[in-house]
């Protein structure tokens, strides 16, 4: 449905510290650069993080995140430990959420800017 989601932040150096520790254990990478702009994704750009003089407030309780596919397990934890290295803040350790489905394996945190990121993996085991 959606061809790509542009997300404002204050500073593009912090953010790409951030979004390449997350991501890159994901499968995705920064696959275009310029100055103000960064793009990721795994074959094409679905995620562009702008330079902005207002980025969105952070605000736990708005029902915004963005979730993002994770091949397995491992690196759904392997994405919650970059986060929390490069500047991301824990909103939900890696685990089983029962709640939401049977192998619902995910991880949850909060990027410099605010914005709340999730890592989901389906697959068993």
């Amino acid at each position: 449905m959606l061809d790509h989601v542009p997300i404002g932040v204050r500073d593009t150096t912090a953010s790409k510290r951030f979004y390449d520790a997350a991501l890159t254990p994901l499968g995705y990478s920064c696959l275009s650069q310029s100055p103000g702009s960064l793009g990721y994704g795994a074959q094409d750009v679905a995620l562009w993080v702008n330079e902005a003089q207002r980025p969105v407030s952070d605000d736990r309780e708005s029902g915004l995140h963005f979730c993002f596919a994770a091949p397995t397990r491992t690196s759904v934890d392997a994405f919650h430990a970059g986060a929390l290295r490069t500047g991301g803040r824990d909103n939900g350790a890696p685990g089983l959420r029962a709640s939401y489905g049977e192998n619902y394996y995910a991880a949850f945190v909060i990027d410099p800017d605010g914005y709340r990121i999730e890592a989901y993996c389906g697959a068993a085991g």
